[in-house]
């Protein structure tokens, strides 16, 4: 060959999410079809190889590497530049080389696929006689099945993922050989013969399948190992089996989410909207929050209709989502009815992920174990998101959407981890211009759940490459990220939570610069010691300053005003901050206290009087909690949020004059004074107005004094892009009506939307801030 005529050969880099999403198979079909020569491999995080041919054609080929990337893929950017190895191109074809894992200083994070749900194309096999995968729970290919709950290192192949422990048979080596197969490198590829098989108390395959079906149909539970661990499955439309699950799993209200086979069997129970079908039907298969139709009619089996009412008691919503994995659609296909799929834990405890600890955890939750062979190497719970409009909530990121990296506007010079909060805990690694949020873990306050964190933190490192030097952690001493955050041998920057809330949303949408943040929560610690929870800040990444707040009141018993809403009541009743408003005369309380215990009346009064155990919050969520116990609808909670979930749920759609409100200006901050909304609450309570329309009007109202504590900043000067942060915005209609005033006004709104909305995005934020503060020391 003649070195002065070969075509130039070029260095080409992928960057982005491009491992374990079928980039290498569809680089060498692409660079086939354009008649170019040369290799490509997995290199440490990212993509990269070689390339050469006429200069018009490799132009073609990194164009469309990016722009024809395969669906589950996203790349960041694409480098080409003249090979290092030579002038000159002597390939033979274009090859898929062998990947390597040499890492490179000062290299990007690596990104880690999530997992997809099965694809179209397998779904016709899985049920296709004719196919050699026919009824093969794990089937997939390189557009769907598991990737970040198998991958054990990067580059990402079969040797690094708990795939390794079945050597690949003659067909599917030939498959995974095939540059024109759809399972050209698929690494977690498989088949009846060399996969993975079903086990159920010594039953292999489709007998195991056929026993865990007849244990549900008879009414039983199933402890089934899913994608992130194992899952919890009965009949949703079996009252018994739904109290038995309750009583065994100890959660007595808390709604369970529903999978269904199909869009059609879904719409029996809501009718999606267009965004809504969108996110159940999206490879991440998601639990989509749905409104349940007002009559469910169908008979699902033994005479049974719609779905059992402990399914989703307290809510009109109902959580439901489309199959995951072949293993999943047989189960429905076998069953026929919609299948409560929850997580395989015991109330406040991370899901179960190894069998062993599955068998010990569940053994008195479950009537059987359907397992199988195929390790679960890092625990994923199920996502949970809902629509708002045409936007997605993000509720809980995990399976499907974690760790998909995340951007932060003011890259972070240092590696470095959010710790999170305490609540829905999540860590997140960051380094360069993203960050990484690892899956929805749980409330830190169970040993098993630290336990889990510390497992995803160190999985999240071995996987991104991320090695911090820096940690993020929140202001409270008590929450045990922050106890674990001061214990690591790096350097500290604490993180206000509510700031952290708002950078969170602020990071998401690309904000560098000053803002104005509305954070509605339950708690959180303030710098000045105090309780918050009902902030409005002007604020950019790397700090803030309150403009206002909700008025404080005490929390009688401390934790325990938050388990029992009708003490947060008693609290404002008797305790709530003086702003120049009188309180509810005796007669008005004693129409609430009646329905309670006097000893307890008399008791929760002297703490409040005398300030013992009594610690003082501005807080949005108790105020909801107070709302909701004052109507009647929850004096005592089992979750977290269960009483605002009752308070939205009352107050529905319904129309409503708002109730009366009032701000203050009261040490150099304005304030709403939520005594004059709960006097005229309770007024209107007295004059028999329907609970219904109570409910709304409070709604409205709090919203109402949103829009005026924004407005009342603006004209000082503050910032005209809104972001709205914290628990109490997954409450929809809080948000619709915040959103609409405040647009109103001709302000740009934001919220999280890839983020969660609530704590789960806390450690997001945490990690935008610190990054945001080295870089402006730099």
């Amino acid at each position: 060959m003649d070195d002065s005529r070969s075509p130039a050969l070029h260095r080409f880099l992928v960057y982005g999410t491009v491992q374990g999403v079928g980039f290498r198979p569809f680089a060498h079909r692409l660079a086939t079809r354009l008649g170019l020569t040369g290799w490509v491999a997995n290199r440490n995080g990212h993509v990269e190889g070689e390339v050469a041919g006429p200069p018009a054609a490799v132009r073609e080929f990194v164009t469309r590497l990016r722009s024809d990337a395969p669906p589950l893929a996203t790349v960041r950017a694409v480098e080409l530049s003249p090979a290092l190895t030579g002038s000159t191109a002597r390939f033979h074809g274009f090859t898929v080389r062998s990947s390597t894992s040499e890492a490179s200083a000062g290299a990007l994070p690596r990104e880690v696929p999530p997992d997809a749900a099965i694809c179209d194309a397998c779904l016709t096999e899985l049920f296709d006689p004719g196919d050699r995968r026919h009824r093969y729970p794990f089937i997939n290919c390189t557009d769907c099945g598991p990737r970040a709950t198998i991958i054990e290192g990067l580059p990402y192949d079969r040797v690094r993922t708990t795939m390794r422990r079945f050597p690949l048979c003659g067909d599917c080596a030939v498959e995974y050989s095939d540059p024109g197969d759809r399972r050209f490198h698929a690494e977690p590829v498989a088949c009846p013969s060399c996969g993975p098989r079903l086990d159920w108390n010594g039953l292999r395959g489709e007998r195991a399948l056929k026993a865990a079906v007849a244990c549900v149909d008879r009414g039983g539970i199933v402890a089934l190992k899913g994608l992130g661990g194992y899952q919890l499955v009965c009949d949703a439309t079996d009252p018994d089996a739904i109290r038995a699950l309750r009583a065994r799993k100890r959660r007595p209200a808390k709604p369970f989410a529903v999978m269904v086979r199909d869009l059609t069997m879904l719409s029996r129970i809501a009718t999606p909207n267009t965004t809504e079908s969108r996110l159940l039907t999206s490879p991440a298969r998601p639990v989509v929050l749905l409104k349940t139709l007002r009559r469910i009619r169908t008979s699902w089996s033994a005479g049974r209709v719609g779905i059992a009412p402990g399914v989703h008691p307290g809510t009109d919503r109902i959580g439901l989502f489309l199959p995951t994995t072949g293993l999943h659609h047989l189960l429905l296909r076998e069953l026929g009815r919609p299948l409560v799929a929850t997580s395989g834990n015991l109330a406040d405890e991370p899901i179960a992920k190894d069998d062993d600890e599955a068998r010990r955890s569940l053994a008195g939750v479950a009537d059987g174990f359907l397992g199988h062979d195929r390790p679960v190497h890092t625990r994923y719970d199920d996502s949970v998101v809902q629509a708002v409009g045409r936007v997605r909530l993000t509720v809980r990121r995990a399976r499907g959407l974690a760790p998909a990296p995340l951007p932060l506007p003011v890259p972070a010079p240092v590696p470095l981890v959010g710790a999170g909060a305490q609540l829905k805990h999540t860590v997140a690694l960051a380094h360069g211009g993203s960050a990484h949020l690892g899956p929805h873990t749980g409330d830190l306050a169970d040993p098993a759940t630290y336990d889990a964190f510390l497992e995803s933190y160190a999985r999240l490192r071995i996987l991104t490459g991320v090695e911090p030097q820096v940690v993020a952690h929140d202001l409270h001493p008590g929450y045990l990220s922050t106890q674990w955050a001061l214990s690591q041998p790096l350097r500290h920057i604490p993180v206000q939570h509510h700031h952290a809330h708002l950078a969170a949303c602020a990071a998401e949408h690309g904000l560098r610069g000053p803002f104005l943040g509305v954070a509605y929560d339950g708690l959180g610690l303030g710098d000045d010691g105090t309780l918050w929870g009902g902030e409005v800040m002007v604020a950019d990444l790397a700090g803030y300053r309150r403009v206002g707040r909700f008025a404080t009141a005490p929390l009688p018993g401390g934790e325990a005003a938050v388990l029992h809403p009708y003490r947060m009541a008693l609290g404002h009743l008797f305790g709530a901050e003086v702003l120049g408003t009188a309180r509810p005369s005796s007669a008005l309380i004693a129409k609430f206290t009646r329905r309670l215990d006097p000893g307890t009346v008399t008791a929760v009064r002297a703490m409040v009087a005398r300030e013992l155990n009594c610690p003082r919050a501005s807080s949005a969520g108790r105020l909801f909690d107070t709302v909701a116990a004052l109507l009647g609808l929850c004096s005592t909670v089992s979750y977290e949020g269960e009483a605002a979930v009752a308070l939205e749920t009352a107050a529905g759609t319904e129309h409503a004059a708002p109730l009366a409100h009032r701000l203050v200006r009261a040490d150099g901050l304005w304030v709403y004074d939520t005594t004059v909304t709960l006097v005229d609450l309770l007024d209107r309570l007295c004059a028999h107005e329907p609970v219904a329309q109570l409910a709304a009007a409070f709604h409205l109202t709090v919203a109402a004094a949103t829009a005026e504590l924004v407005a009342r900043a603006v004209d000082s000067g503050a910032p005209r892009t809104v972001c709205l942060a914290g628990g109490c915005f997954v409450n929809r209609r809080l948000l619709v009506e915040t959103r609409r005033r405040l647009r109103a006004q001709g302000l740009r709104v934001l919220v999280g939307t890839e983020v969660p909305v609530g704590d789960g995005g806390i450690s997001y934020g945490q990690s935008a801030v610190a990054a945001a503060r080295i870089a402006k020391e730099r």
